[in-house]
């Protein structure tokens, strides 16, 4: 079963008025507008930020002419809002003219050209175009390094964005790493309880979850939580994140109540924030069927399912890896209820789909094994099973470590298998390993 949650990395560069930027009399309306959209943006009020956005385009044209660095400025702007909406075409040709602007303008060394570079990579991120983000970030990355003072908050944000696509690929060392130095860098530069050191500890909090590391998952959690609730509001798409994170958690440790309860209460939020159709909803929705789905609710989990596969494909595409995992997601439920040959078609498209985007080596395609493996295995098909969780664990091993909870799960499964056979003697060595990881993680 394959949980989502998009992990909460702003696009830095400090979304900001142009008037800020680029100095000119306050009274102006393009300046009024643009400071409106900020407002409402901080608010988490896309909608109305993006109307007073394409207002304030639209006057600032008038004012200076479409070239001018104080144009750039409310595209960038915009930009962001139509990417926290999840218009990624619209999002994307303001980026690329944003960036044209200030290279034309400003050279191709100054920060505000590092920024929009990081928001277009951090797009491309969230679209599946993997070499394209990191070939952004590290570009923009090595321009602050070249005219910035060590040490600052857009080095930090770019850090943070270039390991949460690590984490994403399944890198998780350098993932951690980058996550660690951008901590240390905001709490320097911005205080310890601003919301950007807050998307930190959210971002390092998720890394542990996913490496199995639950007690140190959960204190990073509820800080980061804690944080948002006090600086941006109980209604704010960031907050909403850090309970679907702790949910995610309760859930992966059986604590369903207090699971089901967080869930609701982002989905309330994520929907009046961002609208029905974003990815985040989606995510939301997914989760909740998931929890659903081990607690045997079937119809319930399964409406949520392909309402959030739905989304998916609407604002992802239809071979993106959030859809790849929701489609696996609904072929596991397909399994719980004996309709195996729908499950066995969706987990291959799956796999397929996941093998393409991510690479044959990443912990998603070993889950994508596993889950096939398994529905062989239930069938009684143990010739097709076994060369698929043996392929599965390989994976989990090499890029998880040997000693995660998922190598358990992976040997456990095998176990299953030889003794289904009569393979008890390899049958037993496999449980013995995996209770050896449990034990350790308790």
């Amino acid at each position: 079963m394959e949980r989502f949650f998009k992990i909460v990395v702003l696009a830095l560069i400090l979304f900001c008025p142009a008037s800020v930027l680029f100095a000119q009399g306050p009274e102006a309306a393009w300046n009024i507008l643009d400071q409106e959209a900020l407002e409402l943006y901080r608010a988490g009020n896309y909608g109305r930020a993006a109307e007073a956005s394409e207002k304030a385009l639209q006057a600032a044209k008038k004012k200076f002419g479409p070239g001018h660095l104080s144009v750039s400025g409310i595209m960038n702007n915009l930009a962001e809002i139509y990417y926290a909406q999840g218009q990624f075409g619209q999002a994307e040709a303001l980026y690329k003219r944003s960036l044209a602007i200030r290279q034309k303008t400003l050279g191709p060394e100054h920060p505000f050209v590092a920024g929009t570079l990081n928001n277009l990579a951090l797009l491309h991120r969230t679209q599946g175009r993997y070499d394209e983000a990191e070939s952004g970030f590290k570009r923009a990355l090595a321009i602050c390094r070249s005219v910035l003072e060590p040490n600052n908050a857009l080095s930090a944000g770019i850090m943070s964005n270039l390991g949460e696509l690590y984490a994403v690929q399944g890198q998780h060392g350098q993932a951690e790493t980058l996550y660690r130095q951008s901590l240390a860098i905001r709490k320097k530069a911005l205080g310890s309880e601003h919301s950007l050191v807050a998307a930190s500890l959210n971002n390092l909090a998720e890394l542990h979850r996913s490496r199995g590391r639950y007690n140190e998952a959960e204190s990073l959690f509820k800080q980061s939580l804690a944080m948002r609730e006090k600086t941006l509001g109980l209604n704010h798409p960031d907050t909403a994140a850090s309970l679907s994170s702790l949910a995610r958690l309760y859930s992966a440790q059986g604590e369903h109540v207090q699971a089901e309860t967080l869930y609701r209460h982002a989905l309330t939020t994520y929907r009046k924030a961002l609208g029905p159709d974003h990815p985040d909803t989606a995510a939301c929705l997914n989760n909740l069927a998931e929890l659903y789905l081990g607690q045997g609710q079937y119809d319930q989990a399964e409406s949520l399912f392909k309402h959030s596969l739905a989304i998916y494909r609407s604002a992802l595409g239809p071979d993106h890896p959030d859809t790849a995992a929701c489609l696996n997601n609904l072929a596991e439920l397909h399994r719980s209820q004996g309709r195996y040959d729908e499950a066995e078609a969706r987990y291959k498209r799956s796999l397929a789909m996941r093998e393409k985007s991510l690479g044959p080596d990443h912990p998603d395609v070993a889950a994508s094994l596993n889950n096939l493996a398994e529905l062989y295995r239930s069938q009684g098909r143990n010739e097709k099973a076994e060369p698929l969780f043996k392929k599965s664990l390989s994976i989990y091993k090499k890029a998880l470590g040997p000693n995660h909870p998922f190598v358990a799960m992976s040997l456990e499964n095998l176990a299953l298998l030889y003794k289904a056979e009569d393979r008890v003697q390899e049958a037993d060595g496999l449980t013995k390993q995996a209770k050896r990881i449990r034990s350790s993680k308790q």
